[in-house]
């Protein structure tokens, strides 16, 4: 199971995946809005999305975990 976290705090500013959807690696997971700058979380690694764990609008620190893949 891979996890993927958030690499700064920030807003979450938009979910690009659901629970059930195949990711590859290098695909965009999640965007982030930090100090006016947003932010676009990607998989190192292939998989099938398990579970998101925030929702947009939500606000996360660094190291947060955002979704599970299997």
């Amino acid at each position: 199971m891979s996890k993927i976290v958030a690499v700064m705090a920030g807003n979450v500013y938009k979910i690009l995946v659901k629970p059930g959807d195949q990711v590859e690696a290098g695909q965009d997971v999640a965007v982030l809005e930090s100090m006016k700058m947003e932010i676009v979380i990607t998989v190192g690694s292939g998989g099938t999305v398990k579970e998101v764990k925030v929702s947009e609008g939500d606000f996360v620190n660094e190291g947060d975990l955002l979704i599970e893949l299997d």
